[in-house]
């Protein structure tokens, strides 16, 4: 259950407040519709009395990478970021209805469904490495299902870089997919943890819950999950139809040795594509980006960067006419004399008047000539 709830919404030009979609330690996200072109979003917004240096590094740093990551098939899409009139960050993204949390507590995912998955996400994970960035917030509730029944990975929001030493990072972790070193706090992130995360993830989508919960015993309180992730002693799925290889796959995932893991997410992918072909499967195809492709996205701005505008330069002589004409007038009025000049309007509007009526009397004397030419 939500802990709070949700702040009121931002108002937003061109889009139109439905409803609150969820709350987060630092964030609200909401359903809009835009208005042009027409569609339901998502509207994730930075909690207004937490926006600090730190956050916003962390916000500008989400919208970001999922601009740069985004076009990848399994990445949700961002629209637009800015800054609403009200000063609170917001990012606006692909709406997805529904997320895996709201199915693997509740049903028993097929193996086919998972492989699949498990494959999509980590060619999405191996993306985002080869571009030099952890996602560290790996589990079932931060990968999203599209409206066309697609995963797609989510919640950028403590990304950070590979390289990033760890005394700079903030440390935050989801304790029941978090790897033992997370848990233990001796690193914020890193290759192996990550797809220690995936491998817990999939674990839990087939066996409806996180790999060292222990189901009704009333004893998976934070600390005792984070005891157990410590040993890390494998606990088998107990699915019949869960193949050996892909439960040697997990096992090996979820190793406390991050050198004894599979060393990328592309790995881990490949096997579980080896799983898809023990079962007579068809392979889910992995998409990765090509390497020209990748380029390093800044994670540490931490700028209240707004709306974009223009800053296209064109030339306009008319501000340094008017400069001119003011610098060399007495009394700096812009005038020849200390007197204002009559508005030009109304001698062209005399002129317009007089001519008016020329072409009057013109057209008049015409037509008498023509009715006399006529009797």
């Amino acid at each position: 259950m939500a802990s709070r709830l949700p702040a009121a919404p931002p108002v937003l030009a061109g889009f139109d407040y439905v409803r609150p979609l969820g709350t987060g330690g630092f964030a609200d996200v909401y359903l809009f519709e835009q208005d042009m072109p027409r569609r339901a979003v998502a509207v994730k917004v930075l909690l207004q009395e937490i926006v600090a240096e730190g956050l916003l590094r962390m916000f500008n740093a989400e919208a970001d990478v999922m601009a740069r990551l985004s076009s990848h098939p399994s990445i949700v899409t961002i629209y637009q970021a800015g800054i609403s009139a009200d000063g609170r960050p917001f990012i606006v993204m692909e709406y997805c209805p529904t997320s895996m949390t709201s199915r693997y507590r509740r049903e028993r995912i097929p193996v086919a469904e998972v492989l699949q998955l498990g494959v999509k996400i980590g060619s999405a994970l191996e993306t985002a490495h080869r571009a030099g960035l952890l996602h560290r917030d790996i589990k079932p509730s931060n990968i999203l299902v599209t409206a066309f029944g697609a995963p797609v990975l989510s919640d950028f929001g403590i990304a950070t870089s590979v390289t990033a030493h760890p005394d700079d990072e903030m440390l935050a972790m989801s304790v029941p997919w978090s790897a033992p070193e997370v848990v233990d706090e001796r690193v914020a992130g890193s290759v192996p943890a990550e797809v220690w995360s995936l491998g817990a993830t999939v674990y839990s989508l087939l066996a409806g819950r996180s790999p060292f919960e222990l189901p009704g015993s009333g004893q998976n309180s934070r600390d005792q999950l984070r005891s157990r992730i410590r040993r890390a002693a494998y606990p088998p799925i107990g699915r019949d139809d869960v193949p050996p290889r892909l439960e040697e796959t997990l096992r090996r995932a979820l190793s406390r040795d991050p050198g004894a893991r599979q060393a990328s997410a592309a790995e881990f992918a490949y096997e579980l594509q080896l799983a898809q072909h023990e079962l007579g499967l068809p392979h889910t195809p992995m998409e990765l980006a090509t390497d020209a492709w990748v380029a390093p996205v800044d994670v540490a701005d931490d700028r209240a960067r707004g709306p974009a505008r223009s800053s296209v330069p064109y030339a306009s002589a008319r501000p340094e006419r008017a400069a001119e004409r003011v610098r060399r007038s007495p009394g700096g009025t812009g005038f020849p004399d200390d007197e204002p000049r009559r508005p030009r309007w109304r001698a062209r509007t005399v002129v317009l008047v007089v001519a008016g009526a020329v072409v009057v009397a013109a057209a008049v004397a015409v037509a008498i000539v023509v009715v006399a030419g006529g009797r």
